[in-house]
C-alpha cells in the first residue's frame, strides 16, 4: 500500500550543488576589426550628442541678468 520512499544522504544533495563539469566551454570569438571600430563610432556618436545637447541647452537654462535688468528698469519706468 504504502511505498517507502529511498532517502538520499545529505553528502549527494551538498555534492550537487558544487558540481563542476569538465568540460570546457568554446572560446569566445574575437571581435574584428570593423566590429571595434563600430562600437567606437557608435560610443564617440553618443558622446558626442550629449556634449552637443548640453552646449546648445545651456544658453536656454542661463538666466541673462542683463534682459532681467532691463525689463525691471522698464517696469519702474512707467
Amino acid at each position: 500500500m504504502f511505498r517507502r520512499r529511498e532517502s538520499v544522504p545529505f553528502a549527494f544533495v551538498a555534492e550537487a550543488d558544487r558540481f563542476r563539469s569538465d568540460v570546457t566551454p568554446p572560446p569566445r570569438e574575437r571581435a574584428s576589426t570593423g566590429q571595434m571600430a563600430g562600437r567606437w563610432l557608435l560610443g564617440l556618436t553618443i558622446v558626442a550628442g550629449l556634449v552637443g545637447s548640453l552646449v546648445v541647452g545651456m544658453p536656454a537654462l542661463s538666466t541673462d541678468t542683463a534682459t532681467q535688468t532691463q525689463q525691471s528698469q522698464a517696469s519702474e519706468g512707467r
